[in-house]
């Protein structure tokens, strides 16, 4: 283990048909890397377009992984293969798509990244996807850039066109706090400084493409100050053996090192570096050990155990490329996945969108799909992220839908906010048990969804009188109401709409909290926004009712003259007109707008007092 070589994760990455997939089919194959089966089969298939003559091995082919890339003949997903290099460093290779609407594959490519190998045609010059592409690899902390300037053969491998390419990444590349990038003339086709020197272009002095790659030596990561380690798995053997598994992701230990569990704050020294080799006096980056400590500390799967400062934190500045076909709804909640961890977290500010060309940072409420920006969230539950240019590790993080479950986002933490170390809850002695005892009746909230002009507001009224005559103290939060006070600055995007639901939520809980009975009549059209709303309170404390109305008669009654403004084209963003509505899966009470008023206001009250 004295002589560990981590990997080296290496990303291509380029505008379409710049010669990714070919680039790399020729590395591959001129190290050997390459099965003999893979080979023939790149010699004698071809898809359609193909100008290599069958016989000679068509490179690309060889990291192309999809019958739907084939078809098209551009690279969709990331194909991943092995390299072994001369000096025995075994090299990962993820060879990413180029169109702008797979840059969010890309951006998972360049996440694990060591090196990043982006390729520019030398006749076609810098283009857009270029700038994008080079944006990503920054902010996803890739540590060395090679910018691989292809088919020079079709300029006559002239050094002035190599230069004019190199100067405008190199300008892009400086705004971005690229600190190491190098430029190589090449020739995916030929061959030429890809394997070997080429002879085509004696004006360049430099290292080939794999002379690069097998000098490179990896830094910034493995010189980090802090100590890193998260627990993979708890190691239990017999004479009462009890160590923690996982990777060193940053900094180095040896036994009798002070290190602090994150999330707990407990201190205890390392006692063992435990392999399947002996024991070592030092695990670095990259290593997988087994650590033990000089004394027994709660410590579960998913804890980070630590040297210096690393302090849950709620509140964060984060980068993000937003991978979601629905835009970023500001205001709404997702799941954060860091490591192990599982979290709701709530996108509480869009500060701004990166024009990834210009660098300008434009002014922003949203993000779409392939955007970056800068955004702020705050988690249901303080946790330990670094600054993602300290250690990827526990410094990146997944945005998940809760609904679909769909991944929408890729997060960098940048910092922790102020705020998060400077909010501490008071805990009162009057509690929200003892108000419900005083008013004589449990707390709930009553939450009535459906669309505008189901008769949410009606039934609401119907109900509440009944249960104030029963001595049951009630209030009512409904959605055009608190648009004339507390949510007067929103408007009905979705993510206002987000915004909306969010707010009176937690108006809502704090009204739970004093003992009353609320009920909520708010379209509230998106599941995911009344999900997040449903996680605010416990078990029994909240019931979803849908009022079930056809919009048909909603719109033939149409109290508020809304339908008619909405057919008219003055009303664009009208639910169930010129928006979803997606109605509950699974609601505790299904009441029809088309029913009984009174058996309706019946039945929803004796579900309040049922639940």
């Amino acid at each position: 283990m004295s002589g560990y070589t981590p990997v080296l994760h290496l990303v291509t990455c380029g505008s379409v048909d710049d010669g990714k997939s070919t680039l790399i089919g020729r590395l591959l194959v001129e190290t050997d890397s390459v099965p003999i089966d893979q080979l023939e089969y790149a010699r004698t298939t071809r898809r359609g377009g193909s100008t290599v003559p069958v016989g000679e091995v068509d490179y690309s082919l060889l990291t192309d992984g999809l019958e739907a890339e084939r078809e098209q003949g551009i690279t969709i997903d990331v194909a991943y293969r092995h390299l072994n290099l001369a000096n025995g460093r075994r090299v990962l290779i993820a060879d990413s798509p180029g169109h702008e609407q797979y840059t969010r594959n890309m951006a998972v490519a360049a996440s694990n990244g060591d090196v990043a190998v982006l390729l520019v045609d030398a006749a076609r010059g810098v283009r857009p996807q270029t700038h994008r592409h080079l944006t990503v690899c920054a902010l996803m902390g890739v540590q060395t850039i090679i910018v691989a300037v292809n088919k020079m053969d079709l300029v006559d491998f002239s050094h002035e066109v190599f230069e004019e390419v190199m100067g405008e990444v190199r300008t892009t590349a400086a705004r971005l706090g690229v600190e190491q990038i190098d430029g190589i003339p090449v020739s995916a086709v030929t061959g030429a400084n890809i394997t070997t020197k080429s002879d085509d272009m004696p004006w360049y002095k430099g290292e080939s493409l794999l002379g690069a790659l097998a000098a490179w030596e990896p830094v910034g990561r493995v010189a980090n100050e802090g100590f890193r380690f998260p627990v993979q798995f708890i190691v239990r053997a017999q004479g009462n053996f009890r160590g923690y598994a996982g990777t060193v992701v940053a900094g180095s230990v040896r036994p009798g090192d002070e290190v602090m569990v994150a999330d707990s704050g407990s201190i205890a020294r390392i006692d063992r570096i435990v392999t399947s080799d002996g024991d070592l006096q030092e695990a670095k980056y990259g290593q997988a050990v087994t650590l033990t400590l000089d004394h027994e500390v709660d410590i579960t799967r998913g804890d980070i155990l630590a040297s210096g400062s690393l302090q849950p934190a709620d509140r964060f500045g984060v980068d993000m490329v937003w991978l979601g076909e629905e835009p970023l709804a500001h205001g709404r909640s997702y799941l954060l996945i860091s490591g192990s961890r599982s979290v709701p977290a709530t996108v509480t500010n869009v500060r701004h969108r990166l024009d990834v060309v210009s660098g300008h940072e434009h002014a922003a409420r949203v993000l779409n799909m392939n955007d970056i920006g800068r955004v702020e969230i705050a988690t249901d539950r303080p946790i330990p992220m670094d600054p993602y240019g300290q250690c990827r590790d526990t410094g990146g993080f997944l945005l998940v839908d809760r609904v679909t479950a769909d991944t929408v986002a890729a997060g960098l933490s940048r910092h922790a906010m102020r705020r998060a170390f400077n909010l501490v809850p008071h805990d009162y002695e009057v509690d929200h048990q003892a108000r419900s005892a005083l008013m004589g009746h449990p707390a709930r909230v009553v939450w009535l969804t459906g669309l505008s002009g189901s008769g949410k507001s009606t039934m609401a009224d119907a109900a509440v009188r009944k249960l104030h005559a029963m001595g049951i103290h009630t209030y009512v939060l409904d959605g055009d109401n608190v648009r004339t006070g507390l949510n007067k600055d929103l408007g009905f995007t979705p993510e206002d709409r987000a915004e909306n639901v969010r707010r009176v939520a937690e108006v809502s809980k704090l009204m739970r909290d004093s003992g009353v009975v609320v009920f909520v009549a708010l379209v509230s059209p998106y599941r995911s926004d009344r999900e997040t709303a449903a996680s605010l309170f416990i078990e029994g404390e909240f019931v979803e009712v849908f009022v079930d109305t056809p919009v048909d008669i909603c719109a033939e009654r149409d109290p508020k003259g809304l339908y008619a403004k909405a057919a008219a084209g003055n009303l664009p963003n009208m639910t169930g007109v010129g928006q979803i509505y997606e109605p509950p899966v699974s609601p505790d009470l299904i009441l029809r707008g088309t029913g009984d008023l009174e058996a309706s206001a019946d039945l929803l009250v004796a579900a309040i007092l049922e639940a």
